[in-house]
């Protein structure tokens, strides 16, 4: 074992003392961009080569600091983006959000998919879509000018409309017209604030996590947005807390022209998100 491998057993150690969820690959990853090396190549790094402020973002992670913004960048599917202080950053339970919105748009067998992504944050759903469905058109709306610095350089070689505004009423010359409404709103009640993880309670905005005293009051105003932004036929998937599967579909009621509302599973088999589909006249 090189010096550098026995240092990130000792990280390791610290962070999992710290309570960090994940100590061994956060070690690995801090020492892979440190070194300026892939993860597998860490036993290449000579011994001369250490450095020794690996233990200085060791114990940002200790503080339980995001590994992302000690990096600057975080992985979703296929893209890597840029991230840091003032967006969200985007976690693996999206992942199956994105999948399942490509599945409809594909079942959909339009020619040039127009898709709608409301609450963009660092772009990572609208990015992906866009990449992963090549003809489709896709636009994306974000409020916070803290969040749009990243937003913007992640977008800065794409072909995503990005606009800054208010979600609720985005895109209105879109009405009628989107055949898939994305969104991963915030969505955790301001009851729960003390048992969210330090990692996002203390670092993502607070924007991007509470929407009022059951989550919901966002998700509320939103479904009315995807209900003016869809054409019949449209589908609108939302993202939405493991503790609120069953609520979410409850809102896109018939009454309220919906149709098929249903909840859906992440890869740990948790509610993870809702879709409905915008009701034929």
């Amino acid at each position: 074992m090189n010096l550098l491998l026995a240092e990130v057993a000792q990280a390791t150690q610290r962070l999992a003392d710290a309570g960090v969820p994940s100590p061994r690959n956060d070690a690995e990853e801090l020492a892979a961009f440190v070194h300026g090396v892939k993860r597998g190549a860490l036993h290449s790094v000579k011994d001369s080569d250490f450095d020794a402020r690996y233990w200085e973002v060791i114990a940002r992670r200790e503080q339980r600091e995001p590994l992302q913004h000690i990096t600057g960048r975080a992985y979703f599917r296929y893209l890597e983006l840029q991230v840091g202080p003032g967006v969200f950053v985007p976690r693996p339970e999206t992942e199956s959000v994105v999948g399942w919105a490509i599945d409809a748009v594909r079942a959909m067998d339009v020619v040039e998919p127009l898709i709608v992504d409301l609450c963009t944050g660092s772009g990572a759903i609208a990015l992906a879509l866009a990449q992963e469905v090549p003809r489709s058109r896709v636009h994306a709306v974000e409020l916070s000018e803290d969040a749009l610095v990243w937003t913007r350089k992640n977008m800065a070689d794409s072909r995503v409309d990005l606009r800054q505004g208010n979600a609720l009423d985005a895109f209105p010359d879109l009405d009628g017209q989107v055949d898939l409404v994305v969104s991963n709103p915030p969505y955790i009640p301001l009851t729960e604030w003390e048992y969210v993880a330090p990692e996002a309670r203390d670092y993502d905005p607070q924007l991007a996590l509470f929407s009022g005293e059951d989550g919901l009051d966002l998700i509320r105003g939103l479904e009315r947005a995807a209900h003016r932004l869809l054409r019949p036929g449209g589908v609108v998937v939302i993202e939405h807390a493991d503790t609120q599967g069953g609520q979410v579909p409850w809102i896109f009621t018939e009454e309220r022209g919906w149709a098929d509302a249903a909840d859906h599973p992440d890869l740990n088999n948790r509610p993870r998100f809702a879709t409905a589909r915008r009701a034929l006249p």
